[in-house]
């Protein structure tokens, strides 16, 4: 009888340690998903909305069993909001630990210097992991850069992320300004660089570039930029062919080769280096520029000097069969 009760109760010890070595390895022992999986935890969902949708992507075997281990066994840290990236065979321990703990994922989209705002809008529409419709921006209001977001997030506050972002370098560089410079308010400062962005791409010629722009201004001669010529018929989308001589001599609020002075509005979205050139100029005295073959300018400060150089241009582009 003795003998019989103590069979009984090893029995019981070792059914009790079974259960609990399943209830143990049910928390940490590996999945059966069998890749990594992306999952995104929704802003403000409780630790039961997120079982379930564990659950609902057969991530988890049961939401109620992951509820149950995780009061039991688990940090009561708080879950984050955001993507994850769940490897495969991740336990339910590792997986809770993740939403915990872990890193969100963090996607990007990027805007490139010069990107005037129709083609801002076409790039967050382009972007199938972002929501809602934007408008157009208004042009010069974002700063080009690379921006984090998440899966699903709205484009709308991507974009006010951009704008947020111009608007902060704006106020910053323009209270390091130099003394003296062509501009008087931000508002120009953004326009001038616009031009100074899309008429070079050069980084070393942008405060030479400005330089140039800024003595135009300053004595009352045209800018003559072709950009702002091109502006008006395409809103900063490429042209696609040669400039019109019909086109030069239009009169609108933003064409330089008819109008004195800066034009109504950026012609595109300017970076921070080009921004930062208008309002730390280069000291010259030059007035002119024209193409030098290599990708920058020749820089005069006569027109006589300037035909020159004009001549050496076209006598390159004659020279390779351009003309």
């Amino acid at each position: 009888m003795l003998r019989r009760g103590c069979l009984f109760v090893v029995a019981l010890l070792a059914a009790a340690f079974l259960a609990l070595g399943w209830f143990a390895w049910s928390w940490w022992g590996a999945s059966d998903v069998e890749q990594d999986t992306s999952f995104t935890v929704p802003s403000g969902a409780s630790l039961t909305a997120i079982a379930a949708k564990l659950e609902e992507e057969r991530l988890i075997p049961s939401a109620e069993g992951f509820l149950l281990r995780a009061k039991l066994l688990a940090s009561d840290d708080p879950v984050r909001a955001g993507e994850f990236l769940l490897p495969a065979g991740a336990s339910p321990a590792q997986i809770l630990d993740t939403f915990q703990h872990g890193d969100v994922i963090r996607r990007f989209v990027t805007i490139p210097e010069g990107l005037p705002s129709v083609m801002v809008r076409d790039r967050l529409m382009a972007e199938p992991l972002l929501t809602g419709e934007v408008a157009v921006p208004a042009e010069g209001s974002v700063l080009p850069e690379s921006y984090a977001f998440e899966r699903g997030e709205a484009r709308s506050a991507v974009l006010a992320r951009m704008q947020a972002a111009m608007k902060r370098t704006l106020a910053e560089l323009w209270a390091k300004r130099s003394p003296g410079i062509a501009v008087s308010t931000p508002e120009e400062a953004l326009v001038l660089a616009s031009i100074v962005e899309k008429e070079t791409g050069v980084a070393r010629e942008r405060r030479m570039v400005a330089g140039l722009y800024s003595n135009r201004l300053k004595q009352g001669i045209m800018l003559q930029a072709d950009p702002t010529i091109i502006y008006p018929i395409t809103k900063g989308r490429p042209l696609g062919r040669r400039i019109r001589q019909s086109e030069i001599q239009a009169v609108n609020g933003y064409n330089t080769y008819t109008m004195v002075g800066l034009p109504e509005g950026p012609i595109t979205n300017p970076g921070r280096d080009s921004i930062a050139a208008v309002l730390n100029p280069a000291k010259t005295k030059a007035l002119y520029m024209v193409a030098d073959g290599t990708g920058g300018h020749a820089f005069a400060e006569t027109l006589a000097e300037h035909n020159a150089n004009v001549a050496k241009w076209f006598a390159l582009r004659r020279a390779r069969g351009e003309m």
